[in-house]
């Protein structure tokens, strides 16, 4: 699927091209990293952003990462530092011990953009204007990459995307609609929409990933399909119910043939845990980890 067909039914005549700049607020210091608080100007919005990094500022890879929902709207990007239930631990330190720079922004409606208003206002808002909240979203997480790629101490060559639940979804859809992203990694959230909805399993999810129009060209498969031949990981548990094998085990197998087809079988890493949930275990942050750091 090509990334204008998508921005058009995420309600956007074209790509987005709101970001204005980023302003350091704070900063402050944590086990030897460096911990920024950024507020990100877009045309639209003023998106508070944390950044975490090693203390030299020669150029590195970084990592936009993308906090999840687990209907926790007080989180958002807090989850970086203090990490939440789904996880094993907090990202921020592991990412930065591997070297990286990372950055993770508040999405509409949650942490300290809770006065935007709730997930069911801000759709529904979405939709009267003809555009969606996920599109807002994706939107905003676009503008944290121009943001990463206009610092000095980021490779803009070498830009990861990665997040579990929500934050997987937007993590694999940025990367397939712009290509800046070199590498994804999502975990606990990967599997199409239509057998959802079949065995209506499809209402797990928040309204904010509703995007009108989209099984009339294509499916969640079609999305992270698209990415190939770029790196990436997909990691799931055997007893989500977000991500059950009926719309799970088919969407794999599309991925791994677009990445057959595109002469790259070898990019794309699946990490299946038969036996858990809706969280991540120690060997997905072991592969995580790893494959950010290839």
């Amino acid at each position: 699927m090509h990334p204008e067909d998508l921005w058009h039914i995420l309600g956007f005549a074209d790509r987005p091209r709101g970001f204005r700049t980023g302003t350091l607020e704070r900063e402050r210091t944590l086990r030897g990293t460096i911990i920024e608080d950024v507020m990100i100007e877009t045309a639209d919005s003023m998106i508070p952003a944390t950044v975490m990094r090693p203390p030299d500022e020669r150029p590195r890879p970084a990592v936009l990462y993308c906090h999840a929902h687990g209907n926790r709207h007080d989180i958002g990007r807090r989850e970086l530092v203090d990490g939440r239930p789904a996880l094993a631990r907090p990202y921020g330190l592991d990412l930065v011990r591997q070297g990286f720079l990372v950055i993770c922004l508040d999405m509409p409606g949650f942490n300290d953009r809770a006065g935007d208003g709730s997930e069911s206002a801000l759709s529904k808002s979405a939709l009267w204007h003809g555009q969606t909240l996920f599109g807002q979203m994706l939107s905003d997480l676009s503008a944290g990459l121009d943001y990463l790629a206009m610092r000095d101490d980021v490779d803009a060559s070498r830009i990861a995307t990665m997040g579990l639940s929500m934050g997987a979804t937007q993590a694999y859809w940025l990367a397939a609609l712009d290509e800046r992203v070199s590498r994804v990694a999502h975990l606990c959230a990967f599997a199409n929409i239509r057998p959802l909805i079949k065995e209506n399993a499809h209402d797990l999810h928040g309204p904010y990933m509703t995007v009108p129009g989209l099984l009339n060209c294509g499916d969640m498969e079609n999305i992270a399909g698209s990415i190939a031949p770029r790196p990436q990981l997909i990691g799931a548990g055997g007893l989500d119910p977000l991500t059950p094998p009926a719309a799970l085990n088919p969407a794999i197998d599309f991925v791994r043939r677009a990445y057959a087809e595109a002469g790259a079988a070898g990019a794309l890493s699946v990490i299946i845990s038969p036996e858990t949930g809706h969280v991540e275990t120690e060997p997905m942050r072991e592969c995580v980890l790893a494959f950010l750091s290839q």
